[in-house]
């Protein structure tokens, strides 16, 4: 499920709204949160616009549109693809509120608080993911999130790993550049064996 949200803008990192949460999640996700913050330092306009970054028994997942990051931590068990649904639900509430002021450079922290009722009844709708309504939303093809980033924590806080789009694009292009020098050994390998496999046979019977 969803266990909390927080919503900051990219420029700065200024946290504009957070979920108010039972004690309990406080207490339990206290870590999680102190991470997000260091998430919303890293973040930049050349960042990927959804990433899930692993953390524990959780994931942070994140969205960023129109400058501002929606992020929601979610049992590691949640659908990936509703918890981005849900950020793009919140997104849109969000900016249809205050699309006007979120800008403003005389915003203090946590200036819309009052938004915290719209993530909860957000949130409300994304409790149960067999739910019909989420059901729909998983079968829906419309929104692949199979190539949104995904990174560990410790990546981020002690190696030092970006969440740039330029980055994660840099590590495909490794990856895929490996596959293809292993391919071509192969296939050069089996080349050798075509060409020179039938002249070794009759080397030995000679």
């Amino acid at each position: 499920m969803v266990k909390s949200t927080i919503i900051a803008r990219i420029a700065d990192g200024l946290p504009l709204c957070a979920s108010v949460d039972d004690k309990h999640s406080e207490i339990e996700l206290q870590q999680q949160k102190q991470q997000s913050k260091i998430i919303f330092r890293k973040l930049t306009v050349n960042s990927e616009i959804r990433a899930s970054i692993e953390s524990g028994q959780y994931f942070l997942h994140y969205f960023i549109d129109n400058n501002i990051c929606y992020l929601c931590i979610c049992d590691k068990s949640y659908p990936r693809k509703l918890a981005f649904s849900y950020l793009d639900e919140i997104s849109k509430e969000f900016w249809k509120t205050y699309g006007n002021d979120v800008m403003k450079l005389s915003l203090r922290p946590y200036a819309f608080v009052q938004f915290d009722i719209s993530i909860q009844r957000i949130m409300r709708l994304y409790l149960a993911p067999r739910a019909s309504s989420n059901l729909d939303k998983l079968n829906n093809e419309l929104q692949d999130v199979t190539r949104a980033m995904t990174k560990n924590i410790e990546d981020l806080i002690y190696r030092g790993h970006s969440l740039d789009r330029m980055s994660n694009l840099s590590s495909d292009l490794r990856s895929e550049s490996i596959k293809y020098k292993k391919a071509a050994k192969r296939i050069n390998f089996d080349a050798l064996i075509r060409q020179y496999g039938l002249f070794g046979g009759n080397y030995f019977d000679d």
